[in-house]
């Protein structure tokens, strides 16, 4: 269905644009922190009875080495894209058609990756504006793989968030602030009111070392507070100088920043952001237990909305949410109201699948999720969370 010619590349110029999960600067970042990863130009034809179409796409893989590099996962984030124009084939089709291009592309790509690798695992570029739609194209997938003997696998674990809210930068800041929940403006007028300033600093900063330490700090907060974890601080060190350090080489690399909200000398809540040319991501945020009720996260995210625009990013993405949190009931209720308040359109990515290469991929897999599940339900519940 897809002949796919594949080509090593060494350079290229997509290097602040398309997702910053494909961008060279971010898979250099990964590769200081326990990934490889290599580049390929692929060329795309896509054959329908007398028809063919062609699509020339570059696309980052990245792998990681597990058990003293007996195996690897091969990992391509947001790629591919459906490779058509969805508004002139029907649903069922979709999922024939990309089932197939992500057997396919796996496939070419298999000669190029390390040989120890098991299974080859992607995050489509494929998003749906509800959870129903999500289902029925997963579902459809499901269905074709086995059909077709494709040998695709829905991961139960997701890589990137598969649901998330994109708020629109390309309009007015009154425009922006208008489409945002009434309390939400509130809010932010509100720590601007209490005296709630925001500094912001990038990696040529004199201080960014204690800054980090600081933001880190508020991470360990956040995390006994939440029940989450995060990484280590030399990892939010590196990203962050590295991205200064190109900059100031005359690179056209995305932008990190660090936010630290302060309040009479105190610094109670801080994020962190990444800004291209065609996105901002709120990568990392954390806050103190300490004047939550001065409203600072709001004002944090009303500060880099107006950055990145200003920057010229097209979208602020809030980068991860609850698909659907609604429910006051709803254990990340707090998560997804602070999230989509902020007027931006909800997304529903397909999320992670894989497609395996040898057997032991199935023993990984059972690993995986046995480790999730111990991570997010048992060790939540034995904190009362």
């Amino acid at each position: 269905m897809f002949d796919i010619h594949v080509k090593p590349v060494d350079s290229t110029k997509n290097t602040n644009c398309g997702s910053f999960l494909q961008t060279p600067f971010w898979c250099q970042f990964k590769s200081r922190h326990g990934w490889t990863y290599r580049r390929f130009l692929l060329e795309i034809t896509y054959n329908q009875d007398s028809d063919s179409q062609t699509l020339t796409e570059e696309v980052s893989v990245l792998n990681r080495d597990f058990a003293g590099d007996k195996f690897s996962i091969a990992y391509v984030p947001l790629f591919p894209k459906l490779p058509f124009n969805v508004e002139e084939i029907n649903a069922n089709d979709q999922t024939i058609e990309f089932a197939n291009l992500l057997h396919d592309i796996a496939f070419s790509l298999k000669g190029e990756l390390p040989a120890n690798t098991i299974a080859i695992r992607f995050d489509p570029d494929v998003a749906f504006e509800s959870v129903e739609e999500r289902y029925d194209f997963n579902h459809g997938m499901k269905i074709i793989s086995f059909a077709d003997k494709l040998g695709l696998k829905k991961n139960r674990v997701d890589i990137q968030p598969p649901d998330t809210t994109l708020v629109d930068l390309t309009a007015g800041e009154d425009e922006i602030l208008s489409k945002m929940h009434q309390k939400w403006r509130y809010n932010i007028r509100l720590a601007e009111k209490k005296g709630v300033s925001i500094k912001k600093y990038d990696g040529s900063s004199p201080e960014i070392i204690s800054k980090i330490d600081r933001f880190y700090e508020l991470t360990k907060e956040t995390n006994a507070r939440d029940g989450n974890s995060s990484h280590a601080k030399e990892y939010y060190l590196d990203l962050i100088q590295s991205s200064a350090k190109q900059i100031a080489q005359g690179d056209d690399v995305p932008v990190i920043s660090l936010y630290i909200a302060e309040h009479e000398e105190d610094e109670i809540a801080s994020i962190m952001t990444l800004f291209s040319h065609d996105e901002a991501i709120y990568l990392y945020g954390a806050s103190s237990n300490h004047k939550r009720n001065l409203m600072p996260n709001h004002l944090l995210q009303w500060t880099a909305m107006k950055d990145a625009k200003a920057y010229g990013s097209k979208y602020y993405d809030m980068y991860g949410m609850p698909p659907d949190g609604e429910n006051e009931n709803h254990p990340m209720h707090g998560l997804y109201m602070f999230k989509a308040n902020f007027g931006g359109r909800i997304i529903h990515r397909t999320g992670s699948w894989d497609i395996p290469f040898k057997k032991i991929y199935n023993l990984y897999s059972f690993a995986e999720k046995l480790r999730a599940f111990w991570h997010k339900k048992v060790i939540k519940k034995l904190k009362g969370r």
